[in-house]
């Protein structure tokens, strides 16, 4: 039976550090004999300065980005533009025969607007054809966290969002790769599992909120979906995925 495909996203400060982020996908390039691959990003620190060159604030509710219509475009640029280029590139140089895409592409993925914060779209999975059709044939899909409404207008989607909702279109592993080892208690100590029962106490109590807890969410609903564990690891050590796809303890693994 073949192995289910194997979705990683990837955010945070690693899409500053091209000497991070080469290393990380030549790990990832290691993985493709066994698995299928789909890499999905975010890019904040990046929209942060494209917005503030262009002259606009930025606001974020409850750990995602308030997106006002106006500011789209920027948006746009510097996700599906800048950040994804980069990333079909750098893919590339490892051996990944990647594809830049937007959520959209192919109506892979459905979106509902969240109006609270603008612009800003609740992805789904919808049509796995485009997809299924690339990976299939050895593509590497490389999604950025771009989407659009039923009338056309952009969306920018939170990565961790988008990355789920591609896993479960696939059917495929989640490991959501970010700035920490994981996800971390009051203390500053990774977890090493969390049920959905536990991580709900530690977002009663606090410890965990804003984009941590969109992570969480994100993966909670992967986890129910797909009843698979979902993965919430650290970036900076890349040889840990190698330990991953080995069975063996890394970052935070989510269960129901």
């Amino acid at each position: 039976m073949a192995k289910p495909p194997l979705v990683l996203k990837m955010g945070g400060r690693l899409l500053q550090d091209q000497n991070a982020l080469d290393a990380l996908l030549k790990v990832v390039a290691t993985l493709q004999t066994e698995y299928a691959l789909v890499l999905v990003h975010g890019g904040g620190d990046q929209v942060d300065a494209w917005l503030q060159t262009f002259g606009f604030s930025t606001q974020k509710i409850d750990g995602q980005r308030v997106s006002p219509t106006e500011q789209m475009p920027v948006i746009t640029g510097a996700l599906a533009g800048a950040v994804n280029s980069l990333m079909v590139a750098r893919a590339q140089v490892q051996g990944l025969n990647a594809v830049g895409l937007t959520l959209a592409a192919g109506r892979s993925l459905k979106f509902s607007v969240n109006e609270k914060l603008g612009a800003v779209g609740i992805a789904s999975a919808n049509d796995g054809t485009l997809i299924n059709t690339l990976l299939q044939q050895g593509f590497v899909p490389v999604f950025s966290s771009i989407g659009q409404s039923d009338d056309g207008q952009l969306l920018n989607v939170n990565a961790d969002i988008a990355a789920a909702a591609i896993c479960q279109l696939v059917q495929g592993q989640l490991v959501l790769l970010t700035d920490v080892p994981g996800i971390l208690d009051g203390q500053g100590q990774l977890i090493k599992t969390l049920t959905s029962a536990q991580a709900e106490e530690l977002v009663q109590s606090g410890v965990i909120k804003g984009g941590m807890k969109v992570k969480l969410d994100a993966a909670l609903e992967t986890a129910a979906a797909l009843r698979r564990s979902i993965i919430v690891a650290g970036w900076q050590q890349p040889e840990d995925l190698l330990k991953l796809m080995q069975q063996q303890e890394v970052g935070t693994c989510i269960s129901l």
